[in-house]
């Protein structure tokens, strides 16, 4: 649920700040208010340090996580997401299942216009895995650019909005 900037500042003052380690949680993630609604907008967040566990060996798997979004009346609050990404340390699931979950759960809370997610995981076994996914609000724009990127998708072209 979207808090103000005062309940925000409330939340953070004074407070060491808890991560939860042990079990994946998209409770953690928080949206504010979008203060331009009106605006046509990309936001890019890249992790540069995700991890989570193999769930066939309980290995640990090494990824950059590229998350692009269009915001419509909401935003993710970047440090929720810090300590939401972070919570998939111990959680056993394929790179691409965690992708689509993290990308399922930002499109359940903020509601974009356009959403991407990009898993870029360290090579085991000599094999790549670059999952890639998407949401978009129904109307025409955001249809069609999600087409676009899509169709366009390279892996190594993750974080940079243009549409080629």
């Amino acid at each position: 649920m979207p808090r103000s900037k005062k309940e925000l500042q409330k939340l953070s003052l004074g407070r060491p700040t808890r991560y939860d380690l042990k079990n994946y949680n998209p409770n953690l993630l928080e949206a504010i208010t979008n203060q331009h609604p009106q605006k046509i907008a990309w936001h890019s967040f890249i992790c540069h340090e995700f991890t989570s566990l193999c769930p066939k060996t309980g290995q640990p798997d090494f990824a950059k996580i590229y998350i692009n979004y269009i915001p419509h009346r909401l935003l993710v609050e970047s440090k929720s997401l810090k300590l939401y990404l972070f919570s998939f340390r111990n959680h056993g699931d394929f790179h691409e299942d965690c992708v689509q979950k993290i990308c399922n759960d930002l499109e359940n809370l903020i509601r974009p216009r356009y959403l991407e997610v990009i898993g870029e995981f360290t090579p085991r076994g000599g094999i790549a895995i670059f999952p890639y996914t998407q949401a978009y609000a129904p109307e025409k724009p955001w249809k069609e650019l999600a087409q676009h990127r899509l169709l366009n998708y390279r892996p190594g072209l993750y974080s940079l909005p243009a549409l080629r």
